[in-house]
Protein backbone atom coordinates (compact mmCIF):
# COMPACT_ATOMS: atom_id res chain seq x y z
CA UNK A 1 0.00 0.00 0.00
CA UNK A 2 1.09 3.15 -1.30
CA UNK A 3 1.76 5.52 2.22
CA UNK A 4 0.26 8.67 2.26
CA UNK A 5 2.51 11.34 4.08
CA UNK A 6 1.28 15.07 2.43
CA UNK A 7 -1.90 16.41 2.28
CA UNK A 8 -3.03 19.50 0.97
CA UNK A 9 -6.91 20.74 1.40
CA UNK A 10 -8.57 23.31 -1.01
CA UNK A 11 -10.57 25.21 1.27
CA UNK A 12 -12.17 28.17 2.36
CA UNK A 13 -9.47 29.76 4.77
CA UNK A 14 -9.46 27.70 8.08
CA UNK A 15 -10.11 31.00 9.73
CA UNK A 16 -13.71 31.17 8.52
CA UNK A 17 -14.88 27.72 9.67
CA UNK A 18 -17.10 26.75 12.39
CA UNK A 19 -15.40 23.60 13.76
CA UNK A 20 -18.18 22.20 15.34
CA UNK A 21 -20.18 21.57 12.42
CA UNK A 22 -17.69 21.52 9.76
CA UNK A 23 -16.88 17.90 8.08
CA UNK A 24 -13.73 19.76 6.44
CA UNK A 25 -12.30 20.16 9.91
CA UNK A 26 -13.16 16.86 11.13
CA UNK A 27 -11.64 15.04 7.19
CA UNK A 28 -8.41 17.19 8.19
CA UNK A 29 -8.07 16.41 11.94
CA UNK A 30 -8.36 12.87 11.69
CA UNK A 31 -5.40 13.41 8.73
CA UNK A 32 -2.98 14.53 11.17
CA UNK A 33 -4.00 12.11 13.88
CA UNK A 34 -3.09 9.23 11.36
CA UNK A 35 0.37 11.05 11.36
CA UNK A 36 -0.35 12.68 7.54
CA UNK A 37 1.94 16.14 7.15
CA UNK A 38 -1.14 18.51 6.35
CA UNK A 39 -1.05 21.68 4.47
CA UNK A 40 -3.79 24.14 3.56
CA UNK A 41 -4.18 26.74 0.66
CA UNK A 42 -7.41 28.37 -0.78
CA UNK A 43 -8.86 28.28 -4.28
CA UNK A 44 -7.19 32.18 -5.14
CA UNK A 45 -4.03 30.73 -5.26
CA UNK A 46 -3.68 28.17 -7.73
CA UNK A 47 -1.58 28.22 -9.99
CA UNK A 48 -1.22 26.34 -13.82
CA UNK A 49 2.82 27.10 -14.82
CA UNK A 50 4.02 25.48 -18.07
CA UNK A 51 1.71 22.16 -17.25
CA UNK A 52 2.91 22.34 -13.55
CA UNK A 53 -0.03 22.66 -10.84
CA UNK A 54 1.39 25.37 -8.39
CA UNK A 55 -0.03 26.84 -4.75
CA UNK A 56 1.09 28.56 -2.14
CA UNK A 57 0.51 26.12 0.61
CA UNK A 58 1.02 26.36 4.69
CA UNK A 59 2.01 23.81 6.82
CA UNK A 60 -1.46 23.29 9.26
CA UNK A 61 -1.88 22.40 13.05
CA UNK A 62 -5.04 21.93 14.13
CA UNK A 63 -6.82 21.88 17.32
CA UNK A 64 -10.30 20.92 18.48
CA UNK A 65 -10.84 24.04 20.48
CA UNK A 66 -13.24 26.27 18.83
CA UNK A 67 -12.05 29.99 19.10
CA UNK A 68 -8.37 28.06 19.07
CA UNK A 69 -8.61 25.68 16.69
CA UNK A 70 -5.67 26.17 14.19
CA UNK A 71 -1.92 27.05 13.09
CA UNK A 72 -0.31 28.10 10.01
CA UNK A 73 3.10 28.23 9.05
CA UNK A 74 4.88 30.09 6.61
CA UNK A 75 3.50 29.90 3.02
CA UNK A 76 5.79 28.14 0.06
CA UNK A 77 5.10 27.70 -3.17
CA UNK A 78 4.59 24.23 -3.65
CA UNK A 79 3.83 21.98 -6.87
CA UNK A 80 0.80 20.06 -6.03
CA UNK A 81 2.14 16.84 -7.34
CA UNK A 82 4.20 16.26 -4.49
CA UNK A 83 1.15 15.99 -2.36
CA UNK A 84 0.05 12.31 -1.54
CA UNK A 85 -3.97 13.15 -1.53
CA UNK A 86 -5.79 16.76 -2.36
CA UNK A 87 -8.96 17.26 -0.46
CA UNK A 88 -10.90 19.26 -2.73
CA UNK A 89 -12.88 20.99 0.10
CA UNK A 90 -14.31 25.11 -0.91
CA UNK A 91 -17.28 25.83 -0.26
CA UNK A 92 -20.06 26.18 -3.90
CA UNK A 93 -21.10 28.49 -5.48
CA UNK A 94 -20.30 26.25 -8.73
CA UNK A 95 -19.13 28.89 -10.67
CA UNK A 96 -16.65 29.04 -13.29
CA UNK A 97 -14.02 29.98 -10.51
CA UNK A 98 -15.19 26.55 -9.20
CA UNK A 99 -14.77 24.86 -12.66
CA UNK A 100 -11.66 26.01 -13.50
CA UNK A 101 -10.01 24.85 -10.45
CA UNK A 102 -11.57 21.44 -11.10
CA UNK A 103 -9.63 21.31 -15.23
CA UNK A 104 -6.32 22.98 -12.61
CA UNK A 105 -6.99 19.69 -10.37
CA UNK A 106 -7.21 17.24 -12.92
CA UNK A 107 -3.65 17.66 -14.36
CA UNK A 108 -2.54 16.04 -11.37
CA UNK A 109 -5.02 13.37 -10.45
CA UNK A 110 -4.86 10.28 -9.82
CA UNK A 111 -0.94 10.37 -9.49
CA UNK A 112 -2.01 12.55 -6.70
CA UNK A 113 -5.15 11.19 -5.45
CA UNK A 114 -7.84 14.52 -5.65
CA UNK A 115 -10.71 13.73 -3.23
CA UNK A 116 -13.56 13.82 -5.01
CA UNK A 117 -12.33 13.14 -8.98
CA UNK A 118 -12.25 16.29 -10.11
CA UNK A 119 -13.49 16.18 -13.48
CA UNK A 120 -16.20 14.14 -12.35
CA UNK A 121 -17.01 16.92 -9.73
CA UNK A 122 -17.05 19.37 -13.04
CA UNK A 123 -19.34 16.80 -14.63
CA UNK A 124 -22.05 16.04 -11.99
CA UNK A 125 -23.46 18.74 -10.79
CA UNK A 126 -25.39 18.21 -7.53
CA UNK A 127 -28.95 19.39 -9.02
CA UNK A 128 -28.16 18.24 -12.45
CA UNK A 129 -26.45 14.98 -11.68
CA UNK A 130 -29.57 13.68 -9.68
CA UNK A 131 -31.87 14.06 -12.55
CA UNK A 132 -30.27 10.49 -13.80
CA UNK A 133 -32.52 9.31 -10.97
CA UNK A 134 -35.76 10.73 -12.42
CA UNK A 135 -37.82 7.95 -10.77
CA UNK A 136 -36.18 8.42 -7.40
CA UNK A 137 -37.01 12.34 -7.21
CA UNK A 138 -39.69 14.81 -6.64
CA UNK A 139 -41.31 16.31 -9.86
CA UNK A 140 -38.52 18.19 -11.13
CA UNK A 141 -37.64 21.42 -14.04
CA UNK A 142 -35.00 22.65 -14.90
CA UNK A 143 -35.57 26.03 -17.47
CA UNK A 144 -35.40 29.84 -17.54
CA UNK A 145 -38.96 29.89 -19.45
CA UNK A 146 -41.03 32.05 -17.57
CA UNK A 147 -44.15 30.10 -18.77
CA UNK A 148 -42.48 26.97 -18.52
CA UNK A 149 -42.25 28.02 -14.65
CA UNK A 150 -45.84 28.78 -14.73
CA UNK A 151 -46.97 25.97 -16.20
CA UNK A 152 -44.92 23.72 -13.38
CA UNK A 153 -47.02 25.70 -10.74
CA UNK A 154 -49.99 25.81 -12.10
CA UNK A 155 -49.74 21.87 -12.31
CA UNK A 156 -48.07 21.32 -9.09
CA UNK A 157 -49.67 23.71 -6.85
CA UNK A 158 -46.48 24.47 -4.13
CA UNK A 159 -43.23 24.68 -5.74
CA UNK A 160 -39.65 25.23 -4.62
CA UNK A 161 -37.82 27.68 -6.79
CA UNK A 162 -33.87 27.90 -6.50
CA UNK A 163 -30.69 28.66 -8.39
CA UNK A 164 -29.13 25.52 -10.31
CA UNK A 165 -25.46 26.46 -8.66
CA UNK A 166 -26.78 27.91 -5.17
CA UNK A 167 -25.65 26.16 -1.66
CA UNK A 168 -26.37 26.18 1.72
CA UNK A 169 -30.03 26.95 1.04
CA UNK A 170 -29.27 30.42 -0.37
CA UNK A 171 -32.01 31.83 -2.69
CA UNK A 172 -34.20 28.85 -1.76
CA UNK A 173 -38.08 29.77 -2.01
CA UNK A 174 -41.37 28.26 -1.18
CA UNK A 175 -44.25 29.85 -3.90
CA UNK A 176 -47.71 28.35 -3.40
CA UNK A 177 -50.25 28.47 -6.40
CA UNK A 178 -51.89 31.82 -5.13
CA UNK A 179 -48.17 33.46 -4.30
CA UNK A 180 -48.74 37.17 -5.88
CA UNK A 181 -44.78 37.60 -5.27
CA UNK A 182 -44.40 34.73 -7.73
CA UNK A 183 -43.54 37.23 -11.15
CA UNK A 184 -41.41 39.71 -8.85
CA UNK A 185 -39.50 36.41 -7.93
CA UNK A 186 -39.09 35.46 -11.41
CA UNK A 187 -37.95 38.98 -12.23
CA UNK A 188 -35.57 38.38 -9.61
CA UNK A 189 -34.31 35.60 -10.43
CA UNK A 190 -33.97 36.73 -13.78
CA UNK A 191 -31.82 39.48 -12.58
CA UNK A 192 -29.85 37.57 -10.50
CA UNK A 193 -28.81 34.50 -12.24
CA UNK A 194 -27.31 33.79 -15.63
CA UNK A 195 -28.21 29.94 -15.70
CA UNK A 196 -31.44 28.21 -15.51
CA UNK A 197 -33.21 27.76 -12.35
CA UNK A 198 -34.31 24.24 -10.76
CA UNK A 199 -37.99 24.61 -9.65
CA UNK A 200 -39.28 21.36 -7.93
CA UNK A 201 -42.74 20.03 -6.46
CA UNK A 202 -42.84 21.36 -2.53
CA UNK A 203 -42.78 18.00 -0.68
CA UNK A 204 -44.85 18.80 3.10
CA UNK A 205 -42.99 16.41 4.41
CA UNK A 206 -40.03 18.91 4.81
CA UNK A 207 -41.57 19.86 8.18
CA UNK A 208 -40.27 16.48 9.42
CA UNK A 209 -37.21 16.89 8.11
CA UNK A 210 -34.75 16.74 4.99
CA UNK A 211 -32.31 13.83 5.60
CA UNK A 212 -28.82 14.16 5.23
CA UNK A 213 -27.51 10.67 4.29
CA UNK A 214 -23.62 10.32 3.54
CA UNK A 215 -22.41 7.36 1.11
CA UNK A 216 -18.67 6.39 1.67
CA UNK A 217 -17.21 5.18 -1.77
CA UNK A 218 -20.55 3.97 -2.86
CA UNK A 219 -22.18 2.75 0.63
CA UNK A 220 -23.76 3.81 3.40
CA UNK A 221 -22.20 5.33 6.14
CA UNK A 222 -24.36 7.83 8.58
CA UNK A 223 -27.52 9.84 8.66
CA UNK A 224 -28.92 12.96 10.19
CA UNK A 225 -32.32 14.16 9.94
CA UNK A 226 -32.52 18.12 9.96
CA UNK A 227 -36.11 20.06 10.65
CA UNK A 228 -36.75 23.42 9.69
CA UNK A 229 -37.22 26.01 11.82
CA UNK A 230 -40.85 26.99 11.95
CA UNK A 231 -40.66 29.74 9.93
CA UNK A 232 -38.41 28.56 7.29
CA UNK A 233 -38.79 26.21 4.68
CA UNK A 234 -35.27 25.49 4.81
CA UNK A 235 -33.44 22.81 6.61
CA UNK A 236 -29.90 23.56 6.52
CA UNK A 237 -28.44 23.91 9.69
CA UNK A 238 -26.68 27.35 9.53
CA UNK A 239 -30.03 29.02 8.65
CA UNK A 240 -31.87 27.20 11.69
CA UNK A 241 -32.71 23.75 10.96
CA UNK A 242 -32.45 21.58 13.99
CA UNK A 243 -30.13 18.03 13.91
CA UNK A 244 -31.14 15.16 15.36
CA UNK A 245 -30.11 11.21 15.01
CA UNK A 246 -32.07 9.20 12.03
CA UNK A 247 -32.05 5.64 10.89
CA UNK A 248 -32.41 4.50 6.85
CA UNK A 249 -36.09 3.90 6.03
CA UNK A 250 -36.66 0.70 3.67
CA UNK A 251 -36.96 3.59 0.58
CA UNK A 252 -33.82 5.32 1.78
CA UNK A 253 -32.01 2.14 2.03
CA UNK A 254 -33.17 1.20 -1.60
CA UNK A 255 -31.94 4.79 -3.08
CA UNK A 256 -28.45 4.06 -1.79
CA UNK A 257 -28.44 0.68 -3.44
CA UNK A 258 -30.03 2.64 -6.75
CA UNK A 259 -27.02 5.31 -6.73
CA UNK A 260 -23.74 3.59 -5.08
CA UNK A 261 -22.88 1.82 -8.46
CA UNK A 262 -22.71 5.17 -10.05
CA UNK A 263 -20.88 7.07 -6.99
CA UNK A 264 -17.72 4.34 -7.16
CA UNK A 265 -18.05 4.43 -11.05
CA UNK A 266 -16.79 7.80 -10.95
CA UNK A 267 -14.67 7.64 -7.93
CA UNK A 268 -16.34 9.71 -5.65
CA UNK A 269 -15.21 8.79 -1.85
CA UNK A 270 -17.78 11.04 -0.20
CA UNK A 271 -21.17 11.93 -0.87
CA UNK A 272 -24.17 13.59 0.62
CA UNK A 273 -27.70 12.99 -0.55
CA UNK A 274 -30.61 14.82 0.75
CA UNK A 275 -33.90 12.74 1.12
CA UNK A 276 -37.20 13.88 1.51
CA UNK A 277 -40.09 11.82 2.22
CA UNK A 278 -40.01 9.16 -0.44
CA UNK A 279 -37.21 11.41 -2.61
CA UNK A 280 -33.91 12.22 -3.31
CA UNK A 281 -33.49 15.99 -4.20
CA UNK A 282 -29.75 16.41 -4.77
CA UNK A 283 -26.57 14.81 -4.71
CA UNK A 284 -23.61 16.39 -2.68
CA UNK A 285 -20.22 16.03 -4.61
CA UNK A 286 -18.39 19.03 -4.10
CA UNK A 287 -18.05 19.69 -0.58
CA UNK A 288 -20.76 17.87 1.81
CA UNK A 289 -21.32 18.30 5.52
CA UNK A 290 -22.61 16.52 8.09
CA UNK A 291 -20.04 14.14 9.34
CA UNK A 292 -19.58 15.68 13.49
CA UNK A 293 -23.26 15.96 13.68
CA UNK A 294 -23.71 12.39 13.19
CA UNK A 295 -20.67 11.23 15.32
CA UNK A 296 -22.43 13.31 17.61
CA UNK A 297 -25.41 11.50 17.35
CA UNK A 298 -23.69 8.46 18.16
CA UNK A 299 -22.94 7.24 14.53
CA UNK A 300 -19.81 6.04 12.33
CA UNK A 301 -16.76 7.99 12.51
CA UNK A 302 -17.38 9.23 8.93
CA UNK A 303 -14.13 10.97 8.27
CA UNK A 304 -12.05 7.57 9.58
CA UNK A 305 -14.40 5.92 7.20
CA UNK A 306 -13.43 8.16 4.60
CA UNK A 307 -9.60 7.67 5.07
CA UNK A 308 -9.68 4.13 5.27
CA UNK A 309 -11.33 4.18 1.50
CA UNK A 310 -8.41 6.67 0.31
CA UNK A 311 -6.04 4.64 1.78
CA UNK A 312 -7.47 1.21 0.01
CA UNK A 313 -7.69 3.61 -3.12
CA UNK A 314 -3.90 4.71 -2.78
CA UNK A 315 -2.64 1.20 -2.64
Amino acid sequence: MAAIKKVAVQMDHISTVKIAGDSTFAMSLEAQNRGYELYHYTPDRLTLRDGKVIAAVEPMTLRDVEGDHYTLGPAERTELSTMDVVLLRQDPPFDMAYITSTHMLERIHPKTLVVNDPAWVRNSPEKIFVTEFADLMPPTLITKDVGEIARFREEMGDIILKPLYGNGGAGVFHSTRDDRNFTSLLEMFEQMFREPYIAQAYLPAVRKGDKRIILVDGEFAGAINRVPAETDSRSNMHVGGRAEPSELTAREEEICARIGPSLKERGFILVGIDVIGDYMTEINVTSPTGIREVKKFGGADIASLMWDAIEKKRG
